[in-house]
Parts: C-alpha cells; structure tokens; sequence
C-alpha cells in the first residue's frame, strides 16, 4: 500500500535470527527512548483503567447470575490477563520493536497473517473500544438529568458522536493539547474508583446487616450455563482491555528489558486489586437486581450514600471516558503508523502536518470509523462481542507466535523466559474465549468473524497483487496527492 521511508524502522519481515531484531537497543526511525518505568506503568493503567469498568459490572453481573460468581469472574479476569501480560513480557523484550503482536505475528508467520491482525486492531478494535467509552460518556453525562427515566431517543449516541468528534478534533490540531487532556483527565478515573473502594470499606466496617445482604447467599443464582459465564468473562476482560499497550510503544522505553516486565507486573496486579474492590464496594450498597437494571451503576451507588455530592460521580466519570477516548485516538494514529512504515496500509498515514504536528489523515480515519459503528449499533455489550471474538484470535495467534520463536530461536537471548505451561493456559483460554461463544452468540460471532474476514481481500487486492494496472496506481498517487494538499501533510522525514 504505501511506500518505506529510508528513515524508518527496520523492516519487521527481516530475518527473525537478526541480531538488531532480538537486541535493538538504539534510537529507531526518530523515535526517542524516553519511557521510564513510572511511565510504562502510567500507560498500561491509564489504558486499562477506563469506561470497562464503570460500564462491564452490569453485563457481568447479568451473565454470572450470582454476586460470588461475579467477583470470582472479575478476580479470574485479572489473573488470566496477567498470564498473558507475562506472556508477552518475554516477546516484547525478545522483538523490542513497537507494534505488539503486529510485530510478532509478523516475524512468526509472515505478512498475511500480520495484515489480518493489523486489520483488526486498526480497523475494528480501536474504533470500536471508541465508540463504547463515548457511549459510556454519554450514559453517565445524561443520569443525574433522566434519574428516574431513559434519556430521550437517540440523545446518547448524538451526545457519544459530539465527544467522537471534539476528541478527533483535538488530536487534530495539536498533540500538546491532546496530551493535556490525556494527562488532565487521568487522575479523575483514579478519584472515582477511590471514592466507591474508600466508601465501600467504611460502609462494611460498620458492621451494619444491610450492607452484607448481597453476599448473603454468595453464589445463589449462579449460571450453570457454561456458554453464559464465558459471556460474563467477555465483559469483565474487556474491562481489562489495554493491558498491552505498552508492547506497541516499546521502541520507546529507554530500558525495555528490565522496565518492560515490571511495569506489567506492577499495572495488571494493581489494576485487578482495583476492579476486584471497586466491585465489593458496589455491593454493599446496590442489590444484584439493581444492578442489572441500571447501566450506570457508579452514579446509582453516588445517589444512595453521596448524598448532595452524588452530582460528582458522573461528573468523574465521563471524565474518565474523555480520557480514555482521548488516549485510543491518540494511540491509534501510532498503529497506523507502523502498519504504513511496512507497506500494509496507505502512505499517507506516515504524514503528519507541518503546523500542528499530527498525523491528521490517521486521527481522523479513526473517528470516522468509530462513528460509523455507533451507527451501525446501539448496543453496547453487542459491540463488545463483536469486538472480543476477532480481538481473542488475534491475541491467541501472538501467543502462538512465542511457541514458533521458541522452536525457531532456542538459543535467541530472552530477558524473560516464561515456562511454557503459562502460554499454554493463556492459549487454551483465548481459543476458549472464540470458540464457546459461537453457541452462545452466534449472530454476534458471525457479525465480528465477518468484519475480521473482510480484511482478506483487501490484503490480495492491494498488497500481494503487485501487477496492478497503470490507472490503479495512478489513482492511488492522486487519492495520496489530494489528501496531502487537503490537511497539508507530508511524510514525516520532511517535517525535520
């Protein structure tokens, strides 16, 4: 699709045994190493740490049927990602190159399989993990306005589309501004977890019989569908989502092979004690009935015990989902990025404009899709299903890729050197995790298989086919040509 720049990255389909590929350790492609540990840590927590949480309670509590089996779904959840954050540890501190699985697959099994990955994180996952926080935006933005009743039709997504375009617009016009509001916004989510664990705790230190009556029977109700908790585990893992992050930015850590692992030791241990809390904590004051009848259970908790200051909730919490829509669109532009340095998506996503700095074409490639799935769908937890079932193959053809290392590369220096029963359990669980739900929501299945598969095509048509016809290249240059006078980008090796 788009041309290699003589100032970029080395190539990921370089041979796999490369010493630069195993051991790179110097600046690449401009790229500065400036990532500390603290901010390897502030990434994956700022990442993790978003809409999941304050939207997933209710589906899983809905799929679990009991309070036990909903916490015990939460602390699962967390373990199972810290496997697969440990999993990754040894590949992102093997192939320290930015991409996350994209370079892995890459290296393992080649361009096809690489693209089909690509294809889903750029084109599926990241916008729609957009349009699901700004939904969530829009939830909480609208409750302390509708208590009692559902908002008018069609106010959320109208609401969901304005934070869409104001977040796009930001990134737009100056990654200063758009680090502003990453940085302003994180702490909020952070305060409003606080106020629900601190809150909690005192309420369950009272010893008082009301606050215990949702753990008293734990486990009454509990599905015994085993289809139904993989749905419930589908919820409580999207809340986990962004967990590997880092691994796409890892060309920037000034020490990946010590700050690596440790930031995903210190965020995903940190991060499952939050949620598993955080969840405690709603229960002693919100029934699971309750639950299941409210979207926005965080305001639903402020309203019972915050009294006159149960307005902060929402206020917080769609602070929290302005950042994390913020942080997925700024982050995505770098995906693209990445995927147009090896020829698999269009050159121009390499530009940026010499004004502001951004890589406009990218930025806003990335809200036009979210925008599209919102209008595609209005329910949020079918959008998280669409997007589970492509994101867990992907992920499980990552770990596959370790194994494939591990034959290819015996004697390649690993930092990290998992034993193989983990990788194994991680694999087994992901493959779990695609296949089960097929029964149990197939139109779903189908619908995310579909928009993964449709990723084949465009990578015969416009990467294996190198025989195009002239008026196609054409085509391309002047589609390129437009683009670039139209948001006035070039590629970047220009902008020094």
């Amino acid at each position: 699709m788009g041309k290699k720049n003589a100032r970029e990255l080395e190539p990921l389909d370089r041979k796999v045994g490369d010493p630069e590929v195993i051991d790179g350790d110097g600046e690449a492609g401009g790229l500065k190493k400036s990532m500390t540990l603290f901010n390897g840590v502030s990434i994956i927590v700022g990442c993790i740490i978003g809409s999941g949480i304050f939207v997933s309670p209710t589906g899983v509590q809905e799929q679990a049927g009991s309070v036990g089996a909903s916490l015990l779904v939460w602390l699962i959840s967390g373990v199972f990602t810290a496997i697969g954050a440990y999993c990754y540890a040894e590949l992102g501190t093997l192939i320290k190159k930015s991409g996350g699985d994209y370079a892995y697959i890459m290296e393992a099994f080649g361009p096809f399989l690489a693209f089909l990955r690509l294809w889903i994180e750029a084109i599926v996952v990241r916008p729609c993990t957009v349009t699901i926080t700004a939904l969530t935006f829009a939830i909480y933005i609208l409750r302390p306005f509708f208590p009692n009743c559902p908002p008018p039709e069609m106010a959320p997504e109208l609401l969901a589309v304005c934070l869409i375009v104001l977040m796009t617009a930001i990134n737009c016009i100056s990654v200063r501004a758009a680090t502003f509001v990453q940085d302003t916004f994180t702490v909020a989510k952070v305060f409003a977890l606080s106020m629900i664990i601190v809150t909690g705790a005192y309420l369950l230190c009272t010893g008082k019989s009301q606050y215990y009556d949702s753990f008293n029977p734990l486990f009454e109700n509990t599905s015994k569908d085993f289809t139904t908790m993989s749905l419930a585990f589908y919820s409580g893992l999207f809340a986990y989502s962004g967990w590997n992050f880092l691994n796409f930015i890892v060309e920037e850590m000034k020490d990946p092979k010590r700050d690596l692992p440790l930031a995903i030791a210190i965020s995903i241990s940190s991060c499952t004690i939050i949620y598993f809390l955080t969840n405690v904590a709603l229960y002693t004051a919100i029934s699971p009935d309750e639950m299941l009848e409210s979207p926005a259970v965080a305001v639903l908790f402020a309203n019972k015990l915050f009294g006159p200051l149960a307005f902060l909730m929402p206020i917080f919490v769609a602070f929290s989902t302005i950042g994390s829509s913020n942080g997925l669109i700024l982050t995505s532009s770098r995906l693209f990025y990445v995927g147009a340095r090896e020829g698999q998506m269009p050159e121009v996503f390499t530009m940026i404009n010499k004004q502001t700095g951004t890589p406009i074409p990218a930025v806003l490639l990335t809200g036009l899709l979210s925008i599209m799935y919102l209008v595609l769908s209005k329910n949020v937890y079918a959008l998280i299903n669409y997007i589970q079932i492509s994101y867990w193959l992907a992920i499980g053809a990552a770990i596959a890729a370790l194994f494939y290392l591990r034959k290819t590369m015996p004697d390649a220096p690993r930092p990290i050197k998992v034993n193989l029963i983990w990788p194994a359990i991680f694999f087994i669980g992901c493959m779990a995790l695609v296949f089960i739900p097929i029964f149990a929501a197939p139109v779903d299945t189908a619908i995310g298989l579909c928009i993964m598969l449709t990723g084949v095509p465009v990578y015969f048509i416009f990467i294996a086919w190198k025989g195009k016809p002239r008026w196609v290249q054409k085509m391309t240059e002047s589609t390129t040509v437009f683009i670039q006078k139209l948001f006035m980008v070039v590629n970047d090796e220009k902008t020094q």
